[in-house]
């Protein structure tokens, strides 16, 4: 079954994302590119053909997503897919860059091993599978095999061997520069709030990602979001009341179509995310294209999933389910208390505000408009939660559609999904100017 969405984007909307942007973020568009895109060809997104870069970012998917060890290194106790996805396809943009040229690498600036006659496919299966061997040694049942039958197809024995030097060496120096990157630090424990608009949980998802060193950003508060409304405001009731009356299990105005659209954005990021950016990686173009769009696409998302994160526990907002049982306390009388309110999709457990759904696809969709040069990309995307296939007419209708989804859902507010997509957007934008530059 497939659906079609249109951007459905309003000047209202852009305006009230510009206003949450932290002036850090307009200081970084000051100059130079800031990734906004041109008006150019329309780029339609098609079934297309695997590649070195696609194969092994679906290879490394499979190896992350595996359960956590009690012991092991710190990515096989607490892996993540953004952080460990971004590890691997910088490594593999940095092999083949080596050889390729045109840009500028991300960590392995001068690699000894020669370049000339190398395989840029030698080099970047090596890159990715260094990478896995020293953060998932354990896990070699996924990808040994599997880099062992894609090296054979290499048939030139001397590019094959030069490619494989030239990529474990980018890989040991990927991992050097990513290793004790903060996700193991020592957490104290997590008092619930018992404030008006306090956070009460459930869980502490995430907590520890604002101590991970980011990829391309200084520091992970650099865009910090604005502060969330005031709940004596006017605008904070109406968020309030859109979600309790769209969002809520026993909700009678959110139609089928809506309640469809809440459940395709329910898949857990882990699955739904990787398997659907690999589409853009599948084209027709050069490897050392997609290894750069694979690259740029997993430094954002794992930058804006830091950068929201430390907002949401600078912040630590309180969620719709609590906001609206407890609306008798926030001192607003445009909101009423309905204590038997309950979403209609499970929560996720972590703080409200920002919502990651809006850091992380404004922030793919920042990049995808810049690699483009348009807003004008058409693309697919399934869900295994709702077993359907959407299609988007532009980046911006994927960003669109988010914010509707988990409005629908019940787990977030709308300005929560604004201010995170301005977020994602800040990230992306400074990473273009400052990351994967052409020489």
């Amino acid at each position: 079954m497939t659906f079609e969405i249109w951007n459905t984007r309003s000047n209202t909307r852009r305006l009230l994302g510009m206003t949450v942007l932290a002036a850090a973020a307009l200081s970084a568009c000051a100059g130079g590119d800031d990734g906004q895109a041109g008006q150019g060809q329309p780029v339609t997104i098609d079934a297309g053909t695997a590649n070195t870069v696609s194969r092994f970012d679906e290879i490394a998917t499979n190896t992350i997503n595996q359960p956590n060890a009690a012991t092991g290194t710190p990515e096989e106790r607490q892996s993540n897919y953004a952080f460990d996805l971004a590890t691997v396809h910088i490594a593999m943009y940095d092999a083949v860059i080596a050889i390729a040229g045109g840009y500028r690498p991300f960590y392995a600036s001068a690699p000894a091993s020669p370049t000339s006659g190398a395989s840029q496919d030698a080099a970047a299966m090596a890159a990715a599978y260094y990478v896995l061997k020293a953060l998932f040694p354990t896990r070699t049942a996924t990808y040994q095999a599997a880099y062992d039958s894609a090296l054979a197809t290499i048939t030139d024995a001397d590019a094959r061997a030069k490619g494989v030097a030239l990529g474990a060496e980018v890989a040991a120096t990927v991992v050097a520069a990513r290793a004790d990157d903060g996700r193991a630090a020592a957490l104290p424990a997590f008092v619930p709030g018992t404030a008006p608009g306090a956070y009460r949980g459930p869980g502490t998802v995430g907590r520890s990602y604002p101590n991970v060193r980011p990829f391309a950003l200084t520091s992970a508060a650099q865009f910090r979001t604005a502060a969330p409304l005031a709940l004596s405001s006017a605008a904070y009731a109406a968020d309030v009341n859109e979600t309790r009356d769209l969002g809520g299990s026993g909700s009678s105005t959110r139609t089928a179509g809506q309640a469809e659209m809440a459940r395709f954005h329910s898949e857990a990021p882990t699955t739904l995310w990787p398997r659907n950016l690999r589409r853009f990686m599948m084209t027709n173009r050069s490897l050392a294209e997609q290894a750069r769009l694979g690259a740029l696409l997993w430094v954002t998302h794992a930058d804006a999933t830091i950068a929201c994160f430390e907002s949401k526990y600078h912040y630590l907002a309180w969620r719709p389910f609590s906001a609206i049982n407890l609306a008798d306390t926030d001192d607003n009388a445009a909101t009423t208390a309905d204590p038997a309110w309950t979403p209609f999709l499970p929560t996720p457990g972590h703080p409200e505000y920002p919502a990651a759904h809006g850091c992380v696809s404004a922030a793919a969709a920042q990049v995808l408009r810049s690699f483009y040069g348009t807003t004008s990309v058409s693309f697919d995307f399934d869900s295994t939660a709702s077993a359907t296939t959407r299609h988007y007419a532009s980046t911006d209708a994927l960003v669109d559609e988010i914010t509707l989804a988990r409005i629908y859902g019940g787990m977030h507010f709308r300005t929560a999904l604004v201010a995170g997509e301005a977020q994602g957007q800040s990230v992306s934008q400074y990473t273009l100017q400052n990351r994967f530059q052409a020489k």
